[in-house]
């Protein structure tokens, strides 16, 4: 290991600055005024995309700043070390442009990357069915085609923002030419499209985004709405996969950075006795392995998007999957641990913390749940026989 996967490059420090200053001109009270008024971040998200941010992962030749998912993510932390996170970075630059860069025809690149780069397009990503679960192999949209168009059916839910979407990359399954087994493949579905609805699911998470359940009934797609081959499987499908559990990683850091440093200002200023309390170890030693725990999940994070830029899309897989692991219980334990270190006040809305103990379970339940990633090691790393 060199020390350049230690150390983050001149250019990504600086990076991470110009983010910061950035992101603290929105903060908090900008995302909290923006779920309050039940509208999303739209002022924050053009604003990041003008400045480049949003499309830092995409190649330049198609208006990006022709960096990697490493440099995402970053970006992706801190804002949401400022308090105000854009999930649909994990989505629509991270996922689905992500996949059109790699696989797409020129023409899809030419027609949704730049758009996707500046913020001016979005893409949402429906993958997750009521009954498949964590298992796409029981992923039962289906495409088939009918002379030279594709028709989709099924359902998808959790899909995140669907009504700031222009389209949606729904994984379907169609029969590979070969075969003829159903393989997974990816289809640009603009939201518009007739047999196309989508139902508002009503959640305790209180998110400026909102998330929907997706009925697709027969919806016919010319030919070009296919990313990629048909027959490609698997590995198209772990393009998106991959830099979505590095972005939640990315995601959670961040939010647990925020937490954490609430707490901290409030344990240097809040005096009971004759001593601020974070004075007493009481305080400052659970307040200082919150922040141990999140270095460490940000080590790993850069691992994962360093050999997921460098194209080693097993070594990734493993990598990403143990950030986000880490990444999220991090997160659970440095928000909980804020909470707790302001005591009555952490659960007000003047702090605006409490309202992060929901938030804080997203990275540990989405994009894959905690236990699927364990299983995921057990079997993969260590090499044990399956359950299932």
């Amino acid at each position: 290991m060199s020390a350049s996967d230690i150390v983050e490059s001149q250019e990504h420090q600086d990076l991470r600055a110009a983010v910061a200053a950035f992101a603290r001109s929105y903060g908090r009270d900008y995302l909290t005024r923006a779920l309050g008024a039940g509208e999303p971040p739209s002022a924050l998200w053009r604003e990041a995309g003008k400045l480049g941010y949003l499309g830092v992962s995409i190649p330049e030749e198609y208006g990006g700043g022709g960096g990697g998912i490493s440099e995402l993510a970053l970006v992706l932390e801190e804002l949401g070390a400022a308090g105000s996170p854009l999930l649909m970075m994990v989505v629509s630059p991270a996922i689905c442009a992500t996949v059109i860069a790699r696989f797409g025809t020129e023409a899809q690149k030419r027609a949704w990357l730049p758009g996707l780069a500046d913020g001016s397009r979005v893409m949402a990503f429906g993958i997750t069915e009521p009954d498949a679960g964590s298992n796409s192999h029981r992923i039962t949209t289906t495409a088939r085609r009918e002379g030279g168009d594709w028709v989709l059916t099924g359902r998808k839910v959790f899909v995140s923002g669907v009504d700031l979407a222009d389209a949606v990359l729904v994984v379907g399954r169609a029969a590979d030419a070969r075969s003829g087994r159903l393989k997974p493949c990816l289809f640009i579905v603009p939201t518009g499209a007739p047999g196309f609805t989508r139902t508002a699911i009503a959640m305790e998470l209180k998110a400026a985004e909102k998330q929907f359940e997706l009925t697709i009934d027969d919806v016919r797609l010319p030919a070009d709405a296919l990313v990629g081959d048909e027959d490609a499987g698997l590995l198209q499908l772990f393009a998106g996969l991959n830099p979505e559990r590095v972005m939640t990683a990315a995601f959670a850091i961040g939010m647990g950075r925020y937490a954490l440093g609430r707490a901290v200002t409030y344990a240097k200023e809040r005096t009971v006795w004759k001593t601020p309390i974070g004075a007493h170890q009481a305080i400052a030693h659970p307040l200082a392995r919150a922040h141990i725990e999140l270095e460490l999940a940000r080590l790993m994070t850069r691992r994962a998007a360093a050999l997921y830029d460098a194209g080693d899309d097993i070594g990734a897989g493993e990598a990403a999957n143990m950030a986000k692991y880490a990444a999220a219980e991090a997160c659970a334990h440095a928000v909980d641990q804020s909470v707790h270190t302001l005591g009555g006040n952490g659960l007000t809305q003047e702090f605006q913390l409490a309202s992060l103990l929901t938030a804080s379970r997203v990275a540990r339940i989405a994009p894959v749940s905690r236990e699927m990633i364990l299983n995921y090691v057990s079997h993969q790393t260590l090499g044990l026989p399956k359950s299932y």
